[in-house]
Formats: C-alpha cells, sequence, structure tokens
C-alpha cells in the first residue's frame, strides 16, 4: 500500500509539471518570451528558480554523502565556499547584468558577451555558444541519469525506461513553456525540496535517538565534527584538512560568476529594484538547506548505527534520504505521503537543474550559432518552432549518453560546474567592471580557463599533493592572468566599444549606486 501512495504522490508531481508547461505555452509569443520570460520573472521566482536550478540532486544526495562518510570538514567547506559564493553573485553581479543585458538588448548570455565586446563576426558568440553546449549536454545527461537511477532504485523498474520517462515530462514542459515553465517549476521544486529536507531532519533526529545520542556517536569519531580535520572511514582515524584543502573545496562558490542558468534569472526580473528581495530569500535559503543536508549526513551516521538503516559504504552513502524516505514509508498512510514528497523532493532537485541547462544549450545553438553566426534569418514563428526542435534534439543527445545506468553523476556535475565557472566567471566580472578589456582578451580568458579545466583534472592534478586541488581554482586564476596579459599586449579596447560600455554605465549608474539595494 505504502508504495501505491508513493507512485500516486510522484504521479502527482510530475503532472503538475505538465500542467505549469501547458500554462506558460500561452504566455509564449516571441523567442525572447521563450529564451528569457519576457523579462517578468517576480522576485520569489527569480530568488527560488536560480537556487533551485543551482542545487541539483546534489544538494539531497551528494552532500549528506560527503558529511556522512568523513564528516564536517569537506562538506562544511563545501556549503560555506557555495553560501559566500551565492551572496556576493547576487551583490555585486544580478542587478548589474540585469540593467547591461537589457541596454545591450541580449537575452542570451553569448548574445551579451558578443554585443558588450563589439563582436561583429560573433567569434566571441561561437566560442561562448560551443563552451555552454559542451558542458550543458553531458551536465543534463547526469540530470536524466539520476532520474532514472532514482525511479529504478524506487520500484525497481528498468532503468533505461525510467531515465527516458523522466526526460520526457522536462522535455514536454520545457517545449511547451519554455523559461517562464522552467522558473515556475523551479519555484515549486524549491519547496519540495524544502520541505523534504525538514521531513527528513525531524524524522531522522527521531529515530537516531535524540539529538545527544547523535552528537555523542559523531563525538566519538576522530575528526568527524572538525573543521580543521576529516574523518578516514577506512583508516577510522582522523587526518588533517589543510589550508589548502579549505582553499580547493570553498573555491566552489567562485563556479557561481559564470553559470548561464543562474545568470540568465538575473537578467530575466521584471523589476531590477526587487533583485534585493530575490537576494535576501536566495542566500537565507542557501545557508539553511545547506546547513541542513550537511546535518542529515552526521544524522544519518547514527541511523546506521542504530540499525534503522545499513551501514553505507562508498556513493551508497548519498542514498540516506531514499533510505530513510523508505524507512518512513512503512509507518502508515500519511508517512507515505510524506516518503513520496521527500522522493519527489529529490527528483525535484534533478529536474529543477536539466530543464535549466536544457534551455540554455538549446539558445545557444539555435538563437546564439545558427542565427547569429550563421545569419539565418528566421520569422518569429519558425524561430520558436527551431527553439523548441533544438530543446527536443539536445535532450535526446543528453538521453543517449545517459543510456548507462553505471556512469558518474556527480562527477561529471564537478567538473561541469568548474568549466562553466573558469571560462565564463572571469568574462563575466570583466564585462561588467573593466572598461579595457578587449575582444582578444576575452577570446583568451574563455579559451585558456576551458583548456586549463582538462589540464589539470586529467594531468597535473595526478601528481597530487598541492595539486590535487579542485581545478576550478588554478584554471580561474589562468583564465583572469591569460585576459589581462592578452588585453595589454594586444592595445586598447576599441573606443566606440568603450564608448558605448561607459554610455550603458552612466545610464545605469543612479541605479547602481547602492550596491545593497
Amino acid at each position: 500500500m505504502s508504495q501505491i501512495i508513493i507512485i500516486l504522490t510522484i504521479i502527482a508531481y510530475l503532472l503538475l509539471m505538465l500542467y505549469i508547461g501547458w500554462i506558460c505555452s500561452k504566455k509564449n509569443s516571441s523567442v525572447d518570451d521563450f529564451y528569457l520570460g519576457g523579462r517578468q520573472l517576480g522576485p520569489l521566482v527569480t530568488a527560488m528558480s536560480a537556487e533551485a536550478s543551482d542545487m541539483s540532486s546534489w544538494l539531497l544526495m551528494g552532500l549528506p554523502g560527503v558529511a556522512y562518510l568523513s564528516g564536517m570538514a569537506s562538506a562544511s567547506w563545501t556549503a560555506i565556499g557555495l553560501a559566500a559564493g551565492t551572496y556576493i553573485n547576487w551583490l555585486i553581479v544580478a542587478k548589474r547584468i540585469r540593467l547591461y543585458s537589457k541596454s545591450y538588448d541580449a537575452f542570451t548570455l553569448p548574445d551579451f558577451f558578443a554585443r558588450r565586446f563589439g563582436d561583429e563576426k560573433h567569434v566571441i558568440t561561437l566560442i561562448s555558444a560551443v563552451i555552454i553546449i559542451v558542458f550543458f549536454i553531458p551536465y543534463t545527461a547526469s540530470g536524466f541519469a539520476a532520474c532514472g537511477k532514482l525511479f529504478s532504485s524506487i520500484f525497481g523498474v528498468d532503468y533505461t525506461m525510467a531515465m527516458i520517462v523522466s526526460a520526457a515530462v522536462i522535455i514536454a514542459y520545457c517545449t511547451m513553456g519554455g523559461f517562464l515553465a522552467a522558473s515556475t517549476t523551479d519555484l515549486i521544486q524549491s519547496i519540495i525540496m524544502t520541505i523534504a529536507l525538514f521531513i527528513i531532519l525531524a524524522f531522522g533526529v527521531n529515530i537516531a535517538g535524540g539529538m545527544d545520542v547523535i552528537m555523542a556517536n559523531a563525538r566519538a569519531l576522530p575528526g568527524y565534527l572538525s573543521l580543521t580535520q576529516s574523518y578516514d572511514p577506512v583508516a577510522k582515524t582522523a587526518t588533517p584538512y589543510d589550508f589548502v584543502n579549505i582553499i580547493s573545496t570553498a573555491a566552489w562558490g567562485l563556479g557561481y560568476f559564470g553559470m548561464p542558468h543562474i545568470l540568465l534569472r538575473f537578467m530575466a526580473i521584471k523589476d531590477e529594484d526587487k533583485l534585493k528581495i530575490s537576494r535576501r530569500v536566495a542566500s537565507v535559503w542557501a545557508v539553511i538547506s545547506m546547513g541542513i543536508a550537511v546535518f542529515i549526513g552526521i544524522i544519518g551516521y547514527s541511523m546506521s548505527k542504530a540499525g534503522a538503516i545499513p551501514v553505507l559504504t562508498g556513493s551508497a552513502s548519498e542514498t540516506i534520504i531514499v533510505r530513510a524516505s523508505h524507512l518512513l514509508s512503512t509507518f502508515g498512510a500519511f508517512p507515505a505521503i510524506c516518503a513520496g514528497v521527500i522522493l519527489a523532493g529529490i527528483l525535484a532537485a534533478t529536474m529543477s537543474t536539466s530543464d535549466s541547462q536544457l534551455l540554455a544549450a538549446a539558445s545557444s545553438f539555435s538563437q546564439n550559432i545558427v542565427t547569429e553566426f550563421f545569419g539565418k534569418t528566421l520569422s518569429e514563428k519558425n524561430s520558436m518552432r527551431a527553439a523548441r526542435w533544438t530543446v527536443i534534439a539536445i535532450a535526446v543527445i543528453g538521453i543517449i549518453i545517459a543510456r548507462n545506468p553505471d556512469s558518474s553523476v556527480f562527477e561529471i556535475v564537478s567538473f561541469a560546474w568548474a568549466g562553466f565557472g573558469a571560462t565564463f566567471g572571469p568574462v563575466v566580472l570583466a564585462s561588467l567592471f573593466w572598461r579595457g578589456v578587449n575582444r582578444q582578451g576575452v577570446i583568451a580568458g574563455m579559451l585558456s580557463g576551458g583548456v586549463m579545466i582538462f589540464l589539470w583534472k586529467y594531468g597535473i592534478a595526478k601528481l597530487g599533493g598541492i595539486f590535487a586541488i579542485y581545478e576550478l581554482l588554478p584554471a580561474f586564476i589562468v583564465a583572469i592572468l591569460a585576459m589581462f596579459l592578452v588585453s595589454k599586449l594586444t592595445g586598447s579596447a576599441d573606443p566606440a566599444v568603450v564608448a558605448e560600455f561607459d554610455a550603458v554605465k552612466a545610464e545605469n549608474a543612479a541605479k547602481l549606486s547602492n550596491p545593497l539595494n
């Protein structure tokens, strides 16, 4: 009976997502509407859709799993870096890119780069669009794979079929409602994710024997509750978590400056003066949700010790919430509904990221490559048709990539996060704050950041020691240096480009005078 209730709860959630897509489809009359919602998002939708599209299933599976295995250090410093990155991104980037992108009449990130740097040949457009496609197609595939694994493990159904059904729902509401549907569903998905976290928190504390038992069990493990030591579950000893580890882990926060699906939310808000509300809501939600996720990992250890769930090793540690929800469903009809909400929350976390990535990759191909780089002029109707077919084509490629049930989900997420952070992050900051950067510098920054991601992860990091750090940090630094040096060595920026930037800056100066507003 409990299994049926869980299935019905998840089906109800999926039908709600499709209904929202159908409603939003009636509001799309142009490509601008499809890819940016006509810049009509409210502050709450802007905040929560940005955070939901950011966190993905990593929040409900990856972060608790890290804390379960090795304690507070790695999980907490990752969360601290992400929380800091969230706030700073909202504070210094959100309002500025909203105003500047509107002044430049740009509604995709490659489009903004091209117009900001006077890229009449659309070289920057092509490079940035290719980067988005290269990193977002496998990123989207990882989301499809996570959905497939979730349904397969819960219901014992075939992985491929479960993955295709999940992908089909995402494709359906994206092709119908576009950006507005993705953003609206993301708001609902963030609420479901929050409910799931609080239910598991309360249930886990109760099953584990209370807070005193949880803290006593955690203190019994060497370094488990330390921020400067990490618990080794194999050797059962504490190992130092030194300054290099802390900086490397906290560097996750740098990725925010280059995330297309998050930056698009900033560009899409209806009233830029409401971004301060969005910033506060997003920052508070990020801190609370990640804090709870880390603590659920600590609770999970005590649940295993109490015999409520099995002792989890390796990647199985990421299934804490799934196992806890199964346990919850055995307590009756209402707990089974709660378990269904929890599992829908994991599904929501994955879908809220996949839909945003799907739209960003589709806009890069249909708008930036086909229309702008190759100069194909399409009518509004044909542009909308091309946009929708591009979403479907990219999703099909993602399904093909995700067909292997043993594919790694979180390693792909980590790598793609680093890729966007290093290629786009420095360029976004320079485009908003540095009038002297030129086209050559921007191209050098994007290419060097992207190349260094691969070189560091698959080459330099293998040396170990101080080199075994998250590839985002060194690649981000290299991209900044390359952009600065090439801009200086290739002469001044085009005077017309600088003049337009100065005009845009002056036009929006009054609205940017107080960064806290």
